[in-house]
């Protein structure tokens, strides 16, 4: 019996053996080729120029990345601002290394580089390397705002210290008006935020926004009840084609509604504008560039009742029944306040926080006249002498300065008497009066004994002006370099005719043995020049002579003018033709 059990035994172990032979292939080595590439990387978060914002001063992070080889990987190190906070040479999967929870716990304030070095066998080496931030604990940084979402990467309040919940997959634009990224909505897409500590009788909303006109119509900002009637909460929308979009608001005053037509931004030019809503207990107005478009009255203030939700990039639960759906249009910058922001406030946020920096080489100032006189680098207002006004058109923009008897602008000349000097904007000519002055940087008039009169003291500075009839009219441009003046004395080709003209792009240049008079790019009158002198030069005067230059009645022009800027230095003939054609 035992030797039966025997035989059987080594029968069967013969038939294995026979059946792993022939029946399953056998197992072979298998020639891993050659190692023809370097380790790839590719590391998850923190992302390049993404910015960590949390209240603790000292933080952690989770490093998310992925390495991967051809062949092997040997050796993975992972630096955090040069130092070593990571280590790999033993893996699992010889050709793949996932890390998705690398703590580092001692972050702090300011910018930090992450690098991920990866070696292969052969010593191949690659190195990935990210920057990114840590940002301290943010303090509002105007009156009244209570939430603040600068979109760099995340749907973070940092105002409120909490993040927006997210419905379906919105992303972002991949680039920011300000900071390094901006909201981007998608298909039935939208964020969601809790509204408690945000409403009140007063209340503002404000962003940075470029229209995207793919769906003709969208939610922006709602607050709202529900869908059934729209009188509690706000609603600020838009809707219109592929060339202009209408941006409207909607307000609920418990009983009642009230409509605000807003206004309309042009698809075409594809440029962010800055957007703000503005409620208080009797009104509601919509400001474009911190410029008012529309207001609408209210018998109430708003009504909040049951509004407990902040929708951001949709109509949302309480406002898609008129198809006004997810929005694809970029938003950045958003900021919310328990007050109703004025024209003054909104137009300090702006330049706060989007200075104006200049959209030329050596630009310094900048007036475009779309409804107030203020130059755009420094926010600075006019003086005005009189009652100067706007011309109610324009050749880029909202408006255009017109002049008046008696009248001009001025301001102070501090950082804009340069060694170099140019001047460019558009002029609508007015004739009467026959003669006036246009640009005036020069000293005040001196009496002298010997003339019974005040005398136009020409030594230094420039005046740019014109005089002539009601049928031509000739420009002329003086400058002093200290001990005597130059004329750029006009002529026939500096000359309009009243009758005639339109829009014209006049410009002038000062610098490089040189001054120079432009019509719409065209050099017009020119004349050799040592240099300019700015002694005692401390007022530039806008649309007259006065008060330093009046002696020949070159006083208040009565034409319009637009898109006024400085340089400090000597625009090329190139330079002044892309400026005029920026414009058009």
């Amino acid at each position: 019996m035992k030797n039966i059990k025997l035989i059987c035994a080594s029968l069967v172990a013969v038939f294995l053996f026979y059946g792993c032979d022939q029946g399953i292939d056998a197992i072979t080595q298998v020639d891993p080729g050659t190692d023809a590439t370097a380790p790839q990387i590719k590391v998850n978060y923190p992302t390049e120029g993404v910015k960590i914002k949390v209240l603790e001063v000292v933080t952690s992070i989770d490093i998310d990345f992925e390495v991967t080889d051809d062949i092997e990987i040997a050796k993975v190190d992972v630096l955090l601002d040069g130092s070593t906070i990571g280590t790999y040479n033993s893996f699992k999967d010889y050709r793949r290394l996932l890390v998705k929870d690398l703590v580092y716990d001692k972050l702090t304030d300011g910018a930090h580089e992450l690098s991920v070095s990866a070696t292969d066998l052969e010593g191949k080496t690659t190195v990935t390397t990210i920057n990114f931030e840590k940002e301290p604990a943010y303090t509002p940084l105007f009156a009244g705002e209570i939430l603040y979402m600068p979109f760099d990467g995340d749907y973070f309040d940092l105002v409120g210290l909490k993040q927006a919940d997210k419905v379906g997959t919105p992303g972002f634009s991949g680039e920011g008006l300000i900071g390094t990224n901006a909201y981007k909505g998608t298909t039935d897409a939208y964020l969601r935020y809790p509204t408690a500590g945000l409403l009140g009788n007063e209340f503002t909303a404000a962003f940075w926004y470029k229209v995207d006109a793919s769906p003709d119509r969208a939610g922006i900002i709602i607050i709202g009840d529900d869908a059934d009637d729209r009188f509690q909460g706000l609603r600020l929308f838009r809707e219109g084609n592929t060339t202009n979009q209408t941006i409207k608001a909607n307000v609920g005053i418990g009983s009642g509604e009230s409509w605000n037509d807003g206004g309309v931004i042009d698809v075409t030019a594809g440029e962010w504008v800055h957007i703000a809503l503005s409620i208080s207990a009797t009104q509601s107005t919509i400001f474009f560039n911190g410029v008012a478009v529309r207001t609408a009255a209210l018998s109430s203030p708003v009504d909040w009742t049951g509004c407990d939700e902040l929708v951001i990039g949709s109509g949302g639960p309480t406002f898609s029944y008129w198809n006004h759906k997810s929005d694809s249009s970029p938003m950045d910058e958003l900021r919310l306040f328990n007050k109703a922001l004025t024209e003054t406030d909104i137009q300090n946020m702006i330049n706060v926080t989007n200075p104006y920096t200049g959209e030329f080489d050596g630009e310094m100032f900048y007036l475009p006249f779309d409804g107030d006189t203020k130059n755009k680098f420094t926010n600075a207002e006019a003086t005005m002498i009189g009652t100067t006004g706007f011309a109610g058109e324009s050749i880029r923009g909202a408006d255009a300065y017109a002049g008046a008897a008696d009248s001009y602008l001025s301001f102070p000349t501090t950082g804009l008497t340069t060694q170099e000097f140019s001047a460019s904007f558009w002029y609508n000519l007015n004739a009467a009066p026959d003669r006036a002055g246009i640009l005036v940087m020069g000293p005040e008039d001196l009496e002298r004994p010997e003339y019974p009169t005040v005398q136009n003291l020409r030594t230094s500075g420039f005046r740019f002006f014109r005089e002539g009839n009601a049928t031509n009219q000739t420009f002329k441009l003086n400058v002093g370099n200290g001990s005597a003046d130059t004329w750029v004395d006009g002529g026939a080709a500096a000359s309009l005719d009243p009758t005639s003209t339109d829009w014209v792009h006049m410009a002038f240049t000062i610098g490089n043995g040189k001054a120079i008079v432009y019509f719409d790019g065209e050099i017009v009158k020119e004349s050799d020049f040592t240099g300019v002198d700015w002694t005692g030069c401390n007022l530039l005067s806008i649309g007259s002579g006065a008060p330093r230059f009046t002696e020949w009645g070159h006083l208040s022009d009565l034409s319009y003018m637009d898109e006024l800027r400085l340089f400090n230095k000597v625009l090329t003939q190139e330079e002044v033709q892309n400026i005029r054609n920026a414009d058009l």
